[in-house]
């Protein structure tokens, strides 16, 4: 196991957050942060006592905060303040639902995320993305450093590895594809289906590339931003139909995703009861893909109405684990190498700086040594300073030999506790540079 140093100065990896594992979307719609607020929300982080770098992920199915913070931190109060003040929300709240990683198994966490180990569909390949847009936003806010750069680039590496070495992404299997089962369970043929998308996320629009390729008719997209709506249309060759005039215009769709970000729900009972009798009856699909949902649970208590948020789709994700559970093995094993292999190499950049130190000291000594020789050596010739030079020297690295030995072992194994004696063995300090010793 990773051992962690607490002396002044040292750093801790830390990863709280929640995921669809463990809290329903009624908790994890309270934590979600939309794209137009995670800059904001990243600098508050980066910002709060103790913590030195922050990045957030926030997906329909997770809200994650990796930090870096000061070691000397025994709890984690920054991230929990940040809940508490930014987010409003009370951590007796969310205590239940929680998980909390640090150092070893915070790296594991998040390779096996990125890699879509640990997402509802094992596989699916949104998730590496939304991964990178969160540590593109960290870097801009500048809450993204040397610890988390690292740490995030090796994470792509290792996503790119588990696509690349096994047959996990084999199939285009996504909570996208996922809802398109569940909508040809409820029509049986899609043939002739118009498809509503309401917001123009790409979670949406993969979900109607999808449709459509089952023999859905056409597509009306309906968002805020009237640019982005006219865009979609134009790729799917369908219709815009104007925000503000969604309600008039929702019932022409036999499908309808929703996926917009609003804080407030946009469709409700009302709206369903409404849709339905002018449809006469004929059923309505809402895919609700949106965390906060953007469909009231109630409008499947209208008849002919059927509603499936994002937990509801993972019932028909778990049918895709078992023709993936050996690739996803296959998946874990490597993601456990390369957890050893990045901690091994964080360790071994960590002793540079004692080994510095120590070398530092011990030239310092011999130089003082020298100086302090200095009258008795000065009827020596060029050839013979040249000899007492190069003798000292040898003297010098065959007493380092062994020192310097004994921390690239404590690093190699993680032994921040060992380094740390070491270094103090040695040059009488830790975690700093020594004074060169005095001719006195």
């Amino acid at each position: 196991m990773m051992k962690t140093s607490t002396a002044p100065g040292s750093t801790v990896v830390i990863l709280l957050g929640i995921n669809h594992n463990t809290a329903p979307i009624e908790v994890r719609e309270r934590l979600a942060i939309s794209p137009a607020r995670l800059a904001d929300a990243t600098r508050a982080l980066a910002h709060q006592p103790g913590i030195r770098e922050a990045l957030i992920l926030s997906t329909c199915n997770r809200v994650e905060l990796l930090t870096v913070q000061d070691a000397s931190q025994s709890e984690n109060p920054g991230t929990l303040n940040f809940l508490n003040e930014y987010l409003s929300i009370p951590v007796t709240d969310l205590k239940p639902h929680l998980y909390e990683f640090r150092e070893r198994e915070a790296v594991r966490h998040l390779f096996r995320v990125a890699s879509s180990l640990d997402s509802m569909v094992v596989g699916e390949p949104q998730i590496l993305g939304q991964v990178k847009e969160a540590y593109t936003t960290g870097r801009e806010v500048g809450a993204v450093a040397s610890t988390l750069e690292g740490l995030l680039q090796r994470a792509f590496t290792v996503a790119k590895r588990v696509r690349t070495e096994t047959q996990i992404g084999s199939s285009s299997v996504s909570i996208a594809s996922v809802a398109v089962d569940l909508a040809r369970k409820i029509f049986d043929s899609l043939e002739g289906k118009t498809v509503l998308l309401v917001g123009a996320g790409k979670m949406s629009e993969l979900a109607a590339r999808h449709l459509i390729q089952q023999g859905a008719a056409s597509i009306l997209v309906a968002n805020r931003t009237q640019s982005r709506a006219e865009q979609i249309a134009k790729d799917f060759n369908g219709q815009v139909i104007p925000f503000d005039h969604l309600y008039e215009q929702a019932d022409r769709a036999d499908i309808v995703i929703t996926s917009t970000g609003a804080p407030q729900k946009i469709f409700g009972r009302s709206h369903g009861q409404h849709f339905l009798q002018r449809r006469r009856n004929r059923p309505m699909f809402f895919i609700d893909i949106a965390v906060p949902r953007d469909v009231d649970p109630g409008m499947n208590d209208v008849e002919g109405c059927f509603v499936y948020d994002i937990d509801d789709l993972q019932q028909v994700a778990q049918a895709h684990l078992a023709d993936r559970s050996r690739e996803a093995e296959a998946a874990e094993v490597i993601v456990t190498g390369e957890v050893d292999k990045y901690l091994q190499r964080l360790q071994s950049l960590n002793a540079v700086p004692v080994i510095q130190s120590l070398q530092q000291y011990a030239e310092a000594m011999r130089q003082a040594e020298l100086r302090r020789s200095q009258s008795r050596l000065s009827t020596l010739t060029p050839e013979q300073r040249e000899a007492v030079e190069a003798l000292t020297r040898s003297l010098t690295a065959k007493f380092l030999h062994h020192p310097l030995t004994g921390i690239r072992e404590a690093a190699r194994q993680g032994d921040a506790q060992t380094l740390a004696e070491l270094e103090r063995l040695y040059t009488g300090q830790s975690n700093s540079k020594s004074d060169p010793p005095t001719d006195e």
